[in-house]
């Protein structure tokens, strides 16, 4: 039996192994899946331990051999630290230059980013909303904002604007991803918080400012009629902007859908099976 988890500091409130056990239940895989806290600055010394030594608690109980830990995912704050440690690099995670999946094999630590195509999965399949042609609004520049913008453009928008407290973020991030840009046809800006401009289709919060608890950083005139406005995080953390969204006539979604998203292509990495993730979904909205 296979090993995997979810490392991060904190990480007790994470979602994850309920998500990855019942995707091994629908998939018939066997496999533990826990969280892993982490002592801030050790992630490469507890990566290295898992590798070697750890023994899961019902190994330990059943008098078994320990399992192989073949993966894991990752979350705050450690994505750069495991993008960093990885030995291979997913176009994905060279491009956003983080990643939130590690899998291991053939002595290689090999790194990926499943957040972007999280995201928009769950927002064309899950919430039948097309990107294409639309016109996008990404609030924040830093590592969220950087896992979701590949994919966001290889959905083909019409045009992203990338709106930061600092500007400069913006810019190079719209630096980075400006060939794929060009590649896919999509109109890349950089914009202070303040001078976003009016009437998009698409709002995207990858900002801290939900998990802050803090006001929405832009006017309401961002939004245009019908627009989808989408906030990473999901449950109370998430209910001020949806609350905002709703009234001033936009559609509102967490970013619930985009946790299981993710996670399903991190399976799917894993293990070669993808996982009935609408299914978990539903699970999930009810739970949460």
């Amino acid at each position: 039996m296979d090993y995997y988890g979810v490392i991060g500091n904190p990480v007790a409130h994470s979602k994850s192994p309920f998500i990855h056990e019942r995707f091994a239940q629908l998939t018939q895989q066997e496999l533990i899946y826990e969280k892993i806290e982490c002592p801030i600055g050790q992630f490469k010394e507890k990566i290295e331990y898992l590798q070697s030594t750890y023994r899961p608690a019902l190994f330990n109980s059943l008098n078994q051999n320990a399992s192989l830990f073949k993966g894991c995912n990752v979350t705050i704050p450690f994505k750069q630290d495991a993008f960093n440690l990885a030995t291979k690099h997913s176009p994905r995670a060279l491009l956003a230059q983080a990643c939130n999946t590690l899998k291991f094999e053939e002595g290689h630590i090999i790194a990926d980013n499943t957040d972007g195509l999280g995201l928009i999965r769950d927002i064309e399949i899950n919430a039948k909303f097309p990107i294409k042609g639309k016109k996008v609004l990404l609030l924040g520049a830093g590592g969220a904002a950087a896992g979701a913008l590949g994919p966001l453009i290889e959905a083909m928008p019409l045009q992203i604007t990338i709106a930061n407290r600092t500007v400069a973020k913006a810019e190079h991030l719209c630096m980075t991803h400006t060939p794929l840009a060009k590649l896919h046809q999509v109109q890349l800006l950089a914009s202070s918080i303040n001078a976003v401009g009016d009437a998009y289709d698409l709002l995207i919060n990858a900002t801290a400012s939900s998990l802050a608890g803090v006001q929405v950083p832009v006017n309401d005139s961002v939004l245009s009629p019908q627009a989808l406005g989408y906030d990473m995080m999901y449950g109370p953390n998430a209910q001020a902007f949806l609350e905002w969204v709703e009234l001033h006539g936009g559609i509102a979604r967490d970013g619930l859908g985009m946790l299981v998203e993710q996670a399903a292509e991190a399976f799917y990495i894993w293990r070669g099976v993808r996982p009935d993730s609408a299914r978990v979904l539903q699970e999930m909205r009810q739970k949460v």
